[in-house]
């Protein structure tokens, strides 16, 4: 069975974007070291990727070429979209669809967010792995990581990275 991964980023208020969506507290962080942050080895250890609509808008809004050719991505969305290679939607049953993408073979899946996925993923015990990279940056407002968790869950630690530029990279582990 797969291990489904949220590797995030967040404030030290726990926000993961501002209230409009936008990133821009992220990618205005100064990074002049260029540091990924484990990124690079989150990356080849999976083949699936699940994210929010929001954020699958919000990524598409920065212009980018899309940065996920290797990963299959599944979008959990209200609304369908245009398919392209390599995306699909999840517009309905979204649980029994992430169980059956968890029950595939294969790599590890990536939870990109957003915090309405992350907690309905939480409720249903789909994950397995929490890495949290904490930027120095408070941003008062915004997009919670964890929006009305509605139940408990607990987690032990099983990594830690501090690095030079104040940012701290957490790793739990399900109990």
């Amino acid at each position: 069975m797969k291990k489904i991964i949220l590797y995030i980023a967040a404030s030290l208020d726990q926000r993961i974007a501002e209230p409009d969506g936008s990133l821009d507290w992220l990618t205005e962080f100064p990074n002049p070291q260029k540091i990924d942050y484990g990124y690079k080895d989150l990356l080849v250890s999976v083949d699936t990727i699940i994210m929010g609509g929001k954020t699958y808008r919000e990524l598409l809004s920065m212009d980018v070429i899309w940065p996920y050719t290797n990963q299959h991505t599944y979008v959990v969305s209200h609304h369908e979209w245009s398919e392209r290679e390599n995306v699909s939607f999840i517009t309905e049953n979204i649980i029994g669809r992430i169980k059956t993408l968890r029950n595939e073979t294969g790599k590890d899946i990536w939870l990109v967010g957003g915090g309405e996925l992350v907690s309905m993923l939480l409720a249903s015990d789909l994950l397995d792995e929490i890495r949290i990279t904490y930027f120095p940056v408070i941003l008062g407002r915004g997009i919670s990581l964890f929006p009305e968790q509605p139940k408990e869950s607990k987690w032990k630690l099983s990594g830690s990275k501090s690095y030079g530029n104040g940012v701290l990279s957490v790793i739990y582990q399900k109990e």
